[in-house]
């Protein structure tokens, strides 16, 4: 079911909306290069949401020709990149529940095989950081208490996280090597967007 479009919220369509019409959109996903290898829209195009900006020409030449669909692992990044986008006069529409949900609906991702990328997806990456902080924080603490407040750190982060459906942890590994497009990958990306 569609969401209601406000000013302030991108138009959205289900999975099968997205589905019967998946022939006649530009589908830009916006999770890391590592997360877009564990599974993405057949025909989907990596632009990572921090290389918006740098896409915004290319983006918007695809725009005049066809509609464009934001995608990412839940919704939370498409509707950021879509509201983005939309400050630079480019309409767009976003997943309903991303990727996770085209999937759960029994939809098939298109999986390249092996790539040099991680094949972690953000949602993993996160745990492991956050799980790693924690029982470090917790083991240290036994021989200095101040350092369980990396553990408390966590905790209010994962809270905060939830409560206003971002993820500052995610932003800063989305900045690690493995995380990043090689610019030949960017430069093919967008020299398709120039041809839609």
């Amino acid at each position: 079911m569609n969401t209601p479009h406000t000013p302030h919220t991108p138009r959205a369509l289900d999975t099968a909306q997205a589905r019967t019409r998946l022939h006649e959109l530009v589908i830009l996903d916006v999770r890391p290069p590592g997360e877009y290898a564990t599974g993405h829209l057949p025909g989907a195009l990596n632009i990572p949401l921090d290389h918006l900006h740098e896409a915004l020409p290319d983006i918007r030449h695809a725009a005049r020709h066809a509609d464009l669909l934001v995608v990412c692992a839940s919704g939370a990044r498409s509707e950021n990149a879509c509201r983005t986008l939309a400050a630079e006069g480019i309409t767009t529409a976003t997943l309903t529940g991303g990727t996770a949900a085209w999937a759960a609906d029994g939809h098939a991702l298109h999986h390249p095989g092996r790539t040099r990328h991680s094949a972690w997806d953000m949602e993993r990456q996160v745990r492991l950081t956050a799980g790693a902080v924690v029982l470090t924080g917790l083991t240290l603490g036994r021989l200095r208490p101040v350092f369980r407040l990396a553990s408390a750190g966590i905790a209010g982060g994962l809270v905060y996280s939830a409560l206003t459906n971002t993820c500052g942890m995610a932003a800063l590994l989305a900045k690690l090597p493995h995380n990043r497009p090689h610019q030949g990958d960017l430069e093919e990306t967008l020299a398709a967007l120039r041809a839609a």
